[in-house]
């Protein structure tokens, strides 16, 4: 009876998390896919506590409280410029989570196998139970399970830590190796797959080869992000939640939970479909980014001529009430200033003139996927009028007016123009073929990659230097 229970409950929330991921998909149906998400992870979990095997209740629900007290303070507390290092520090927590699962199946079918070979009279209990009713080749497989969990887990949690740092600003963005590069990596990686035959072999202490295993891992993974660049954080972010979906699912062959088993594969091939879609779309290669292989100078950078012209909210807003077409492009700046509410209002304002106004999204604007249609979304900007970067990147040389506010490197021309540059070959928003161009920034200081933008020095471009928030509400009364 608690295996049937057990197994329809696990059935009803995969359905719940693929409804979840479908709705994802779009802006309208986002807020009802996060409760699917959210039924089907509280169906999971008391189908879990109450299923076959399950024990330690009151730990269990003082160890639930526990996180999910702590779940909500950080949620609370986390602004939406911070949510790209909340997603990259939940990822390192599910890598580490299947490293410690990883060493804990191990040392469990150490305890099971040493008392079976005493001929020890022994009745076990929970996970124990499973592992003394393994044949063999069962076994064989479950080691095979254990390191893969542990590799892919520890690459996971170092590279999500590097990736928070990053993001956080508490990790230089720029691209940097340790001598040898991709040959340490390949070489860390070998070992790797060295040991964890001998590993599955028996040869030898499982725990020390899985050590091993896992100080290799930690290398690999704090050495692959630390050698990509600032450009590729986005892809990054939904690369490592990839990882940490198949780190999920490693675990769930270990525990022999099918829930997460699914669940693991979901996360890692959603993940996984999303950094390839990301990579066409920055006109990166896919290998190539997963190993740290963009994000560096290809050659010395073009020289920029002219200077960048200031201009104040007085000209700006004449410009405005002039131009019949506007483009807003919002970038990482917007979110830092939280500017989306000033910018929805500035937007209601023109269209209520009756001025076309539409929002040009690109695929890696902001620090994580979706970032700048999630802030939009917030500050109930209409879905119809925000258009991604290929539904709109032909009208520019036919738009009056674009408004950047707070973007760089998706809005730089090295991209087309400069052979050398690091994002030489990303498609980027081709804003400087408008009439005029208002660039909303805090100072003259470069984009988050670190590098050179020469739209700023065009001679249809004028800065509009100040924090976005305040830059925009100064427009608002201006306008007629």
């Amino acid at each position: 009876m608690e295996y049937g229970f057990t197994t329809a409950a696990y059935v009803v929330a995969a359905i719940l998390f693929i409804l979840s991921l479908g709705g994802l998909s779009g802006q309208e149906s986002a807020k009802r896919a996060i409760w699917y998400g959210i039924v089907g992870m509280a169906l999971a979990v008391l189908a879990t506590l109450f299923g076959p095997g399950a024990g330690n209740w009151f730990l269990s629900i003082v160890m639930i409280a526990i996180g999910g007290a702590v779940g909500w303070v950080v949620a609370k507390r986390v602004q939406m410029t911070e949510m790209p290092q909340l997603v990259a520090a939940m990822h390192s927590l599910v890598g580490l989570a299947a490293v410690f699962v990883g060493f804990n199946a191990q040392i469990e079918l150490a305890r099971v196998l040493r008392i079976k070979a005493e001929a020890a009279a022994h009745e076990f209990q929970g996970f124990a139970a499973v592992l003394a009713h393994k044949t063999p080749a069962e076994l064989a497989m479950l080691k095979i399970e254990v390191f893969l969990g542990i590799f892919i887990g520890a690459v996971t949690f170092t590279g999500s830590v590097v990736a928070f740092g990053k993001l956080a600003g508490r990790v230089d963005g720029k691209p940097k190796k340790l001598p040898g590069g991709h040959m340490l990596n390949a070489g860390a990686l070998g070992l790797s797959i060295l040991f964890g035959i001998l590993y599955c072999s028996g040869v030898g202490s499982g725990v020390f080869w899985l050590i091993l295993i896992a100080l290799l891992a930690f290398f690999i993974g704090w050495h692959l992000i630390m050698g990509i660049g600032g450009a590729d954080m986005p892809v990054v972010v939904s690369m490592l939640n990839s990882y940490s979906g198949w780190a999920a699912a490693a675990i769930g062959f270990t525990l022999g939970n099918d829930l997460l088993i699914v669940t693991g594969a979901l996360v890692g091939s959603s993940g996984a479909i999303l950094s390839y879609i990301m990579c066409k779309a920055m006109n990166r290669h896919f290998v190539s980014v997963i190993l740290g292989g963009f994000g560096g100078e290809q050659g010395p950078a073009a020289e920029i001529d002219g200077e960048q012209i200031a201009i104040d909210a007085d000209g700006v807003s004449a410009a405005l009430n002039e131009a019949d077409s506007v483009i807003i492009v919002p970038g990482y700046g917007m979110a830092v200033a939280q500017a989306q509410a000033a910018v929805s209002e500035l937007t209601r304002k023109l269209r209520a003139a009756g001025k076309e106004v539409r929002f040009a999204i690109h695929p890696v604007a902001g620090r994580l996927p979706g970032h700048m249609n999630v802030l939009l979304a917030e500050a109930r900007v209409p879905y119809d009028i925000v258009l991604e970067m290929d539904e709109i990147n032909e009208d520019f040389p036919s738009t009056d007016v674009v408004i950047v506010i707070g973007s760089n490197d998706i809005v730089n021309p090295a991209a087309q123009e400069d052979p050398n540059s690091p994002i030489a070959g990303m498609p980027v928003l081709e804003v400087w073929k408008a009439k005029q161009v208002f660039v909303s920034k805090r100072g003259q200081g470069t984009g988050y990659s670190g590098i050179e933008n020469p739209l700023f020095f065009k001679e249809n471009t004028r800065m509009f230097y100040g924090d976005a928030n305040e830059s925009v509400n100064k427009l608002i009364p201006l306008l007629d």
